[in-house]
């Protein structure tokens, strides 16, 4: 038996012991178990198994050479892929954040849902095979060989890196409300416990280690999300036959004024109606400013991109897309059932329980104590997978392209291992300096995030996969252009200022629909200004790499290392 199928059975058996135990305690479910800090034994001890099989996991995919550290060997299958994408992608946001959005924003947050499956569909159509095609291990070392510019790999990198710190900050959130409610920690004491968990396997076993793991953190969290689903409708008045389905009618009632607890008064039952039906809050603009940003953000993921190097061939990339794609639909059919099922039992919940409606929903229905903390415990795998993923990237941008191609290209292998995994450690003590605070709602760090993939990577990519008049000052441009303009709306955000807020023209969550499409026009127009500087062979060199792209004729191999190819700008 393989280590990926051992892997994957252990898991599988995990699942199945913990899902019994939910039935055991089931019938002891009357309690109240409040969502707070305090010592839970049974969920500590779901909580603790699951870390200690992502532990042992990390231990027997340990790696010796920068491949296995950086891309897994390039030995992932198009089911694993697809389950590691779904497990890299469905985080803490996805896993507690979208159904709390629900919760709170109702019919608006589903652009959060469309605006994210949708950009599968753009890496689909646009990336994913030509990204597998070029091979090496990090999308910043794509951008530096294709424009032929050490400046664009050093910018590209740097915005790996915010973009890593950024979403992990959003998970540590995550991860911190469980652990406090399983183990009593602190928010503090938990964002620690969780990074040392997270660098235990990952410092050991690199990427290699990484996808295994999540590979069975996808089988925990979308049983953990699904399995309790079932009772809940039941508790709620449903059949209990197909929930993503029977939810429909109990929302019928909560636009009516019936809760659990009887019948809401007519100002609670207009704020209800407002909040579930389309564009009681939100405008159009902003609706759609939100589904843009959030499809081309994902498709402009590092950490995303870099799964496509980890699989076997093109068509594998093509087919884990697909996989992925399925595997993250089926949390996000039942996000919406939560939300709702939240809102009938709570429905007068602020932003402290969208938070955790994940679990306030089986808590409030008289769920026993192990349905619940296995729920956590899938939750804690969502945001572990996540960050795992994040680190891996970011560290990459900066011990690859930064130490290994830029300013030491004669580096051993065993040089660059032992600078990946230093940077590693920094990358996730700076992202644990940035989660003892954060600034928001879990899935609006998120967005955040997916702004700055969305304005900045995304356009520079595309247009170096599809256009080949694209060169280096262009992409210089447009990554100047949308970094800094994203990083301008934040600054507005926090600060106050209306023009950046929810309902202004450039939100800092949703400004790509203005600030993308220019990054665009800026990299063609500049592009074609400056076509006269760039040199022959530069030129050469980056058709070469367009024809490796698109598989057409006449292309040259690099030299070896494809590190003294590049001409530094």
């Amino acid at each position: 038996m393989t280590k990926t199928r051992w892997m994957t059975c252990t898991g599988l058996a995990l699942i199945a012991l913990f899902s019994s135990c939910g039935y055991l305690f089931a019938a002891a479910g009357e309690e109240i178990y409040q969502v707070e800090p305090g010592f839970k034994l049974v969920p500590a001890i779901i909580m603790v198994s699951l870390l200690g099989v992502y532990l042992v996991v990390g231990v027997l995919s340990r790696v010796t050479e920068t491949s296995g550290y950086w891309v897994a060997g390039r030995g992932i299958g198009k089911f694993g892929n697809g389950a590691a994408i779904a497990s890299d992608w469905m985080s803490a946001a996805s896993f507690m954040g979208v159904a709390g959005l629900l919760y709170l924003k109702g019919w608006f947050g589903l652009g959060y849902i469309i605006g994210w499956t949708g950009g599968y569909v753009l890496l689909l159509c646009l990336i994913a095979t030509q990204i597998r095609r070029f091979g090496k291990y990090t999308i910043p070392e794509f951008l530096g060989d294709r424009y032929d510019c050490h400046t664009v790999r050093l910018i590209a990198a740097a915005v790996t890196v915010i973009i890593s710190i950024t979403y992990s900050t959003a998970q540590f959130k995550g991860i911190g409300l469980i652990c406090g409610w399983i183990f009593g920690m602190s928010y503090n004491a938990s964002v620690f416990f969780a990074a040392g968990v997270v660098l235990a396997y990952m410092l050991i076993s690199g990427m290699s280690g990484v996808t295994r793991n999540q590979q069975i953190q996808y089988v925990v969290l979308i049983s953990a999300f699904m399995i309790p689903l079932w009772i809940l409708i039941k508790k709620a008045g449903g059949a209990g036959i197909l929930p993503q389905y029977e939810y429909g009618a109990i929302l019928s009632d909560l636009l009516e004024g019936k809760v659990a607890s009887g019948t809401l008064g007519a100002a609670e039952i207009e704020k209800v109606r407002r909040t579930y039906l389309p564009w009681g809050a939100g405008s159009f603009y902003q609706f759609i400013a939100l589904v843009f940003t959030l499809m081309v953000g994902t498709a402009g993921l590092p950490h995303i991109m870099i799964r496509f190097y980890t699989v076997k061939s093109e068509e594998v990339a093509r087919k884990s897309v697909l996989w992925g794609l399925f595997f993250i639909g089926l949390l996000y059919w039942s996000s919406p059932v939560y939300a709702v099922l939240g809102k009938f039992w709570n429905p007068l919940g602020n932003q402290q329980v969208a938070d955790v409606i994940i679990l306030s929903a089986p808590e409030r229905a008289g769920m026993g104590i192990a349905y619940i903390g296995y729920l956590a415990a899938g939750a804690m795998a969502a945001g572990l997978s996540t960050v795992a993923g994040l680190l891996i990237a970011g560290a990459s941008a900066i011990a690859h392209d930064w130490y290994a191609t830029v300013f030491n290209p004669a580096a051993t292998d065993r040089q660059q291992l032992f600078v990946g995994r230093i940077f590693t450690a920094a990358l996730c003590a700076l992202v644990v300096f940035t989660a003892l605070n954060p600034p928001a709602l879990i899935a609006q760090i998120v967005a955040m995030a997916f702004a700055i993939a969305g304005n900045t990577i995304f356009p520079v990519v595309v247009l170096g996969i599809w256009y080949s008049g694209s060169n280096k000052y262009g992409a210089l441009a447009g990554m100047i252009w949308g970094f800094g303009m994203t990083l301008i709306a934040m600054a507005g955000w926090i600060a106050g200022i209306p023009m950046f807020g929810a309902e202004g023209l450039l939100p800092a969550t949703s400004s790509a629909l203005l600030v993308c499409p220019i990054a665009f026009l800026l990299n063609i127009l500049v592009s074609n200004l400056m076509a006269d500087r760039i040199s022959e062979e530069s030129a050469d060199r980056s058709d070469n790499i367009l024809r490796k792209l698109h598989n057409l004729p006449g292309q040259v191999d690099e030299a070896p290392s494809g590190k003294n190819s590049l001409a530094p700008s």
